[in-house]
């Protein structure tokens, strides 16, 4: 058994891979409509004497700190439910272990998740909200003060 997990490592690291492209669409598509709402409010920052940079600093930082609550709220509304199931495991509602339908699978499927894996995955998901933050904040903030505060806000 413990040769056909370790067999299957590259294909977990491609589904790992695959759903952190997932968050950072759906992530990326939040702030983006985040920032582009608030056009006229960055248009009202420039025109009031903030300069490019501190905008898009500005919503930077609000992207970040998006970030860090969201870790937070995770830890402790989804941290007990992931302890329980590491735990207990998950019912999976049927019986194979006796291999009558070709494959052996328990009862029980217990997920493995380490220490590290969390953590590693709260970095990532965190440097990416940085990131789909900045792109947009710096677009929006090339902008003329007038023509965001008409909000004629362009892609």
């Amino acid at each position: 058994m413990e040769a056909l997990i370790k067999a299957d490592k590259p294909n977990a690291a491609i589904m790992y891979i695959i759903l952190l492209c997932f968050a950072a669409m759906g992530i990326f598509n939040a702030q983006v409509l985040s920032i582009f709402r608030r056009g006229r409010e960055i248009g009202t920052l420039m025109a009031l004497g903030m300069t490019r940079t501190r905008v898009v600093g500005l919503f930077t930082l609000e992207g970040g700190l998006n970030a860090f609550l969201a870790a937070i709220m995770t830890v402790i509304l989804f941290g007990p439910l992931l302890w329980y199931f590491g735990n207990n495991g998950i019912w999976l509602g049927v019986d194979y272990s006796d291999g009558a339908m070709g494959i052996i699978v328990e009862k029980y499927l217990i997920p493995v998740y380490s220490v590290g894996l969390v953590v590693t995955t709260t970095i990532v998901v965190s440097i990416i909200v940085l990131i789909v933050s900045y792109m947009p904040s710096r677009r929006i903030a090339r902008m003329k003060p007038t023509d965001a505060l008409r909000g004629k806000v362009t892609v």
